[in-house]
């Protein structure tokens, strides 16, 4: 029995190790391999800060549209007992696992001028989306929106109901239980569905590309511009990803303690 537990323990151990290799080796890669003396050029250059300045607004945007958008369905998911749900539940996660440029297609097919709303967007309002900046934030919202629904529905589907139905012997109405009482009790969860959502919506490309295309200052967000870098200047793709690298780290570092080990 000790036998085999030391060579469980092995296996597991060499397999856990492979694993953090696989995550470690790349990402010092770029370390390793950043031109640092031109970092700081390359960081400083104009078409840096503009593509900087528009990740930092289509990623935010995305982020509200998808806590704007997923909280209610989170809890439709959770609090009903709506017929469908379950259907619901599976169309909602489905940008989980559909590759990124088939979400852009697909966006184009409803959303484009020809589409199936876009041409009444089109034609009654006035509103294209593809190919600007808007574009880029409804794509960035679509493939962030899943992490708000399984986050905050894990998050009610783990809150103690008792609270609200306290609240509501008490008389409070619907909008009182669900500000005063549900809000606070799924904090962590709203906190951490926020910053899962912006990371995701930070590093997307395919559904962007797809859609918004590559316009420096209108659709060429950050993750764009290291794709578009990689032609005529790999260097600096490779500082543009250790700038991307680094917000991401702050971020999660920054909120380690406040939702992760909460």
């Amino acid at each position: 029995m000790r036998r085999r537990r030391s060579f469980t323990a092995v296996g597991i151990s060499v397999l856990a190790a492979a694993g953090a290799l696989l995550v470690v080796v790349p990402l010092a890669g770029l370390i390793v391999r950043a031109p640092w003396s031109e970092a700081a050029r390359d960081l400083g250059s104009h078409d840096v800060g503009v593509a900087l300045r528009l990740s930092l607004l289509t990623s935010l945007c995305a982020t509200a549209g998808a806590l704007v958008l997923g909280v209610p369905l989170a809890w439709v998911q959770s609090r009903t007992t709506l017929p469908g749900r379950r259907l619901m539940r599976a169309l909602t996660t489905l940008p989980l696992v559909l590759p990124p440029v088939v979400g852009g297609v697909a966006l184009l097919l409803a959303f484009g001028r020809h589409g199936l709303l876009g041409a009444w967007l089109d034609d009654t309002l006035g509103i294209r989306l593809p190919f600007t900046t808007a574009g880029a934030v409804l794509a960035e919202t679509f493939v962030a929106l899943p992490f708000a629904v399984l986050v905050v529905d894990a998050g009610l589907r783990g809150a103690d109901r008792r609270l609200e139905d306290a609240a509501r012997s008490l008389g409070a109405s619907p909008g009182v239980v669900f500000w005063r009482v549900t809000v606070p009790s799924i904090r962590p969860a709203l906190l951490a569905a926020a910053t899962l959502c912006w990371a995701r919506a930070l590093g997307e490309f395919g559904a962007t590309v797809t859609f918004a295309g590559s316009y420096p200052g209108r659709t060429q967000t950050l993750p764009l511009a290291v794709y578009a870098a990689l032609d005529h200047d790999p260097d600096a793709a490779i500082v543009l990803s250790l700038l991307l690298l680094a917000i991401s780290l702050v971020v999660l570092v920054a909120l380690r303690d406040r939702w992760l080990v909460r």
